[in-house]
């Protein structure tokens, strides 16, 4: 009798579980809109088909996450994206550092003109204690932060020359980014700064209305920019775009303890597997993206030492200028882990 007693107690405990495990799930959305900029071909959005993979085998379906590109819950204006998250009309996203500095300033530490050399550099920041200041900043600014990606180092294309000095970008339209640290530094190179969204700067290319961008070169190559006159290409490494994997805070709250380990698990296995994909075919280990764009007829300038410090000289009151808005402490903790990375 205490033995089947006993069994009796397990079963009603097995039930209750299940009962409560299932009253949980009634509680989840259908679907969970997840947010990009770019389609899911480009290495971003494959760090996002990753950790919705991830994600949907892990739970079992109890979380179900649908990807929009092109930043369509928000009309394609990628400026917006991370007020929309915060708001929670996008419940999910991996989003650019420079396109969610607007909201969150010390973000545009990443894009402080050629603060970081190679990308032992992006490493030591975003996994130090840079990186977890940020994502304190980030969850401060309404967003919770869970694993970096990577977009990659953005390189310089243009319809007109090949640029080796601050003087070859005078006069020259170039679509920017909505950042006004990125419209400081093209100013000051003498460039005539455009920002528009990505989505309005491939007709723009495609038209001459502007004569040239910066992007990472998976970017470049996957929208196959060598075909809207982007036939010079400037490697410059001035500045790198880490991506950061995020959840709306109160669809965050609304998941059980197991299933948020499961999510921020997934998306730290989905971000270190997508920094390999971004970093594919652009080192000078494997530089087989680059040989495949020159096949395309464009002309690819590699800076020497020299032609690198006469842009580092024309950037650097920019750098004083932005590194006052960021935060000098940060800053100056980032030039202190650059200094000490294991390269």
């Amino acid at each position: 009798m205490k033995i089947r007693a006993l069994f009796g107690a397990l079963a009603c405990s097995v039930a209750a579980l299940a009962a409560t495990s299932t009253a949980c799930a009634a509680n989840y959305k259908s679907e969970y809109k997840l947010s990009i900029v770019v389609g899911t071909t480009f290495p971003w959005g494959q760090g996002a088909e990753i950790w919705s993979r991830l994600v949907r085998e892990r739970t079992d379906g109890r979380i179900n996450i649908k990807i929009y590109p092109g930043t369509s819950l928000v009309q394609g204006d990628q400026t917006r994206e991370f007020t929309a998250i915060r708001q929670g009309l996008i419940d999910m996203a991996i989003g650019s550092t420079i396109n969610w500095s607007p909201q969150v300033k010390q973000l545009n530490l990443f894009s402080l003109p050629f603060l970081m050399p190679d990308y032992a550099a992006i490493d030591a920041l975003i996994h130090g204690e840079v990186g977890k200041t940020l994502f304190k900043d980030i969850e401060k600014a309404g967003v919770l932060p869970l694993a970096w990606g990577e977009n990659g180092y953005r390189q310089l294309s243009n319809s007109k020359h090949a640029i080796k000095a601050p003087e070859d970008l005078k006069g020259l339209k170039l679509r920017v980014v909505g950042s006004p640290l990125y419209i400081d530094i093209y100013s000051a190179l003498g460039a005539n700064p455009t920002q528009m969204s990505w989505a309005d700067a491939q007709p723009a290319l495609a038209s001459g209305a502007v004569d040239g961008q910066e992007n990472p070169l998976s970017i470049y190559a996957g929208s196959k920019l060598y075909t809207v006159g982007q036939k010079y290409l400037t490697l410059w490494n001035y500045v790198a775009d880490p991506l950061v994997f995020v959840v709306n805070k109160q669809v965050w709250e609304s998941w059980t303890e197991a299933d948020r380990k499961i999510v921020r698990e997934a998306a730290i296995e989905a971000g270190k597997q997508e920094i390999v994909i971004a970093r594919k075919g652009v080192t000078p280990e494997d530089p087989s993206m680059l040989k495949d764009i020159e096949s395309h007829g464009v002309t690819v300038t590699s800076l020497t030492p020299e032609q690198h410090d006469a842009f580092v000289t024309a950037t650097k009151p920019v750098f004083e200028k932005w590194k006052k808005t960021i935060g000098e402490d940060l800053v100056t903790q980032a030039q202190k882990d650059i200094a000490n990375r294991k390269k």
